[in-house]
């Protein structure tokens, strides 16, 4: 068993009981090809949750200043994390994300950038979309609903593969296809709000 399943494994037998997860549309990514996971992003535990909660084992970005600190670096890295400097344009990121992609992985993504501290959705930067304009992979939006507390539910939803087409024909921008990929992930939290809303009547 690689370091990555070994990993995986002992963090789902911890966090699935002390964060009560539920994980809806799993049956939504694609077994086989490349595939991004878009997720919204509220907290530091984020990447480890959808890595456990995810069939598929995922590729994921992590600010530069991590790898620094030599013990974490190199627990990153056998876990799929590679690095990016964040605020610049990383064409070894870049670069990095395209090859996994073109060796028919999955890439793990949070578009905004960066943690919402209101739990809130954010403006999204144009890495997601230029990563899902410069391949062949399938988009699926995913949204974490927390909170992230002892004993209260945590909800993975992923939701159904975008068809990103259109803006590939169309030659959209960076900034367009990552709004349109955070429009779908804003459309699944708010179906799960409407129906959570329901059944509490």
């Amino acid at each position: 068993m690689s370091l990555y399943k070994i990993g995986k494994t002992l963090i789902a037998i911890i966090f699935y009981p002390l964060f009560r997860i539920k994980v809806i549309g799993k049956e939504n990514i694609p077994k086989e090809g490349p595939v991004i996971i878009c997720s919204n992003h509220i907290s530091n535990m984020d990447p480890p949750v959808v890595g456990i909660t995810s069939p598929r084992d995922i590729y994921f970005m992590a600010k530069g200043e991590l790898f620094e600190k030599r013990f974490l670096g190199k627990l990153l890295l056998w876990v799929h994390a590679f690095p990016v400097k964040r605020g610049l344009s990383d064409r070894n990121a870049l670069r990095k994300g395209l090859g996994i992609l073109g060796n028919n992985e999955t890439l793990g993504l949070f578009p905004e950038g960066t943690r919402s501290k209101t739990g809130e959705l954010g403006e999204p930067l144009a890495g997601a979309g230029f990563f899902a304009l410069r391949s062949n992979a399938i988009i699926v939006p995913c949204a974490i609903i927390g909170p992230y507390k002892v004993g209260k539910r945590l909800t993975v939803i992923y939701g159904q593969p975008m068809d990103i087409e259109y803006y590939r024909a169309s030659k959209a921008s960076a900034k367009e296809a990552a709004e349109a990929i955070m429009s779908e992930i804003k459309i699944i939290k708010e179906n799960h709000a409407s129906k959570t809303a329901l059944l509490d009547k």
